[in-house]
């Protein structure tokens, strides 16, 4: 017998690693990555027989239909969405059918599962919104103030009551500011950090700053993430239950251009420009509840993670 994975948004940054590390570590997996590859690349996805790539968007029924029709899931990880805040500003019509809509869908398929042993969903540190009390935790109000925010809270409320409604095992996860290799600098969706490094690196050394440089953000490594989720798939406490994913400990962007001016060994310049509507002024997370279910290892740390993505860039 095998594990029968799914994984939306395989193709993807966060995604792809957490292929790579369940064909690792899972000798009888076999996956199903469906992703349209709209940020998505097909060379992100390792060359073995025991995956299986669909091309396709989550917001298609047809091709989410077709998917679970063919196959019996052990394990659904839902990762898929419109990730950029500005985007979801500009249209919060299609950003609600991709990152709410899907879900939904996704939800009414798991419930028809036989052997589903967990529900993965990728949620935010966007929920929390401009919270001025930090760091952020998980029994804390909310308060979403972006259409995409707004999706990704209303979705983890659907995918936890999913455990308590439908006997669905469901864990949602609020990712704060993920970064690692084959993150793409030039994508839209693109992280902080590996646009600062990419413009360092093979650029003028010019970056440049939404605000004055001192809004702070929680900076998580790809790998570390993927640990962590893949430790909850086995914890039964975590089933019905929403977690932060981050470190604990925030960065400021000025200090962010520093220390990737130091790894790359080049000069930065830095020209800061007006904030941008929606962002959010300071993010950390309280990571208690993680450590509360015995996960415990230790995070990578920023400058150790940066090498790693600009080894990737070069």
């Amino acid at each position: 017998m095998y594990n029968m994975y799914l994984i939306t948004g395989g193709a993807g940054f966060i995604g792809s690693h957490f292929v790579e590390d369940i064909l690792k570590d899972d000798s009888s997996a076999k996956i199903v990555v469906l992703d349209n590859l709209s940020m998505g690349r097909m060379d992100n996805i390792p060359n073995d027989d025991r995956v299986e790539f669909v091309k396709g968007d989550v917001s298609d029924l047809d091709i989410l239909n077709d998917v679970f029709k063919r196959y019996d899931y052990d394990y659904i990880i839902h990762l898929a969405a419109i990730a950029s805040v500005p985007d979801s500003i500009d249209d919060p019509v299609r950003t609600h059918i991709i990152n709410f809509d899907s879900t939904l869908n996704i939800i009414e398929h798991a419930r028809k599962q036989k052997n589903l042993k967990r529900m993965i969903f990728a949620s935010s540190a966007a929920v929390y919104g401009d919270n001025p009390e930090l760091p952020c935790v998980e029994t804390a109000a909310v308060n979403p103030i972006t259409p995409y925010g707004v999706d990704k809270y209303a979705s983890e409320r659907y995918v936890l009551n999913a455990s308590r409604l439908f006997n669905v095992p469901s864990t949602a996860f609020r990712f704060f500011n993920v970064y690692g290799p084959r993150q793409n600098p030039s994508s839209p969706y693109s992280g902080v950090i590996s646009i600062f490094a990419d413009r360092i690196l093979n650029g003028n050394g010019k970056i440049r700053i939404f605000g004055d440089g001192e809004q702070t953000r929680d900076f998580v490594f790809v790998k570390d993430l993927v640990s962590i989720i893949r430790y909850s798939m086995n914890s039964p406490e975590a089933v019905g239950e929403v977690f932060n994913i981050g470190t604990g400990k925030c960065t400021s962007l000025n200090q962010l251009a520093a220390v990737c001016s130091k790894v790359i060994s080049k000069p930065v310049s830095i020209e800061y420009a007006e904030p941008r509507s929606g962002d959010i002024r300071h993010s950390v997370s309280d990571i208690s509840k993680l450590r509360s279910i015995g996960f415990r290892a230790e995070f990578t740390e920023l400058e150790n993670g940066l090498k790693q993505l600009i080894n990737s860039l070069k």
